[in-house]
């Protein structure tokens, strides 16, 4: 499945290819950079920064922003990665709309990962892991039906529901080459 952001992605590593002069505007880095952070590329967006001319990187504050960021996620930072995001105030509407999504994306991963991860675990370690205030983490949990215990202070999340994965007989799988084979033969 091609997203908006894969796509857009493509267009800007395109217009950093052929920018006339070998430097892509600002603007396409800083994009390139957070699309990068949001499909969890790290190496792509380590090496795109590592290529960025430095007179950019040192003058443009929201790419600055932006990869700060990304070492927090490098780190496994999740606290950090938060605050990173809160603390800079985005100028362009299209990155602010990728560190958005980022953001949502991240936190996703976060409740994921518990849910898969923890049998209990702290409130107060739910809301360091998904930047949320201590409210909405609650929330978050009610919603999706995991037990909170001892007043708000401990959660017993529930691993996420998965889809059974598709399993074919090998009656059928010998069926499917057979019928393949016969039609290569024909």
């Amino acid at each position: 499945m091609i997203t908006n952001f894969d796509k857009l992605c493509t267009e800007l590593e395109k217009q950093e290819l052929e920018a006339p002069t070998g430097v892509a505007s600002p603007s396409t880095y800083a994009q390139l950079l957070a699309i990068y952070l949001y499909q969890n590329d790290l190496c792509n967006a380590k090496f795109l920064w590592k290529r960025i001319p430095q007179n950019i990187t040192s003058s443009n504050t929201e790419l600055a922003a932006i990869w700060a960021i990304g070492q927090k996620l490098w780190k496994k930072d999740l606290a950090g990665m938060y605050h990173a995001i809160s603390a800079y105030s985005w100028s362009e509407p299209e990155v602010a709309n990728i560190v958005r999504a980022l953001e949502e994306k991240v936190r996703e991963r976060a409740f994921n990962l518990i849910g898969r991860s923890y049998s209990s675990i702290s409130l107060d370690t739910v809301v360091s892991m998904t930047g949320l205030s201590r409210e909405a983490v609650l929330h978050a949990c009610r919603d999706r039906k995991w037990v909170i215990k001892d007043d708000g202070v401990t959660v017993n999340p529930v691993p996420p529901t998965q889809p059974a994965p598709l399993h074919t007989s090998s009656e059928d799988q010998l069926f499917k080459l057979t019928d393949f084979v016969s039609f290569l033969e024909n």
